[in-house]
């Protein structure tokens, strides 16, 4: 009888500790599991600037715009080394590069993130 109550006790608590309303179909920007979406006309005006430079080819105003991005927190789907490239979003205020970025694909995907890719939005033309 005591090891059941304790039992319920614990599935309470645990199910207060959870998170609510997380699912892979999560569109706020988060990536439990996929990516979120924004349309390109909602990003902030700095990214759509790197947007219209990615589409010119440049010149890009930092040096690491272009490179080759590693995906290593996989939570972009998974591809060949040198599939994805990003690019920095300017950060007003920000000393250094910021924590925003573009990451393009090869397939023509686009992904948006402002938390230095703890969270992905695939961006909307």
């Amino acid at each position: 009888m005591l090891l059941r109550s304790v039992s319920r006790v614990l599935l309470v608590c645990l199910a207060l500790l959870l998170p609510v309303g997380c699912s892979s179909a999560d569109t706020s920007g988060g990536t439990s599991g996929g990516t979120g979406t924004v349309k390109a006309s909602q990003l902030p005006a700095e990214a759509r600037r790197t947007l219209a430079l990615i589409d010119r080819g440049g010149p890009f105003p930092y040096a690491k715009d272009g490179v080759v991005f590693g995906n290593y927190e996989k939570l972009l789907p998974q591809q060949k080394r040198g599939y994805y490239h990003e690019y920095t979003v300017r950060t007003p205020g920000s000393r250094d590069r910021g924590a925003r970025r573009i990451v393009t694909g090869q397939g023509g995907e686009i992904y948006y993130t402002d938390d230095h890719y703890k969270s992905f939005r695939t961006v909307l033309r």
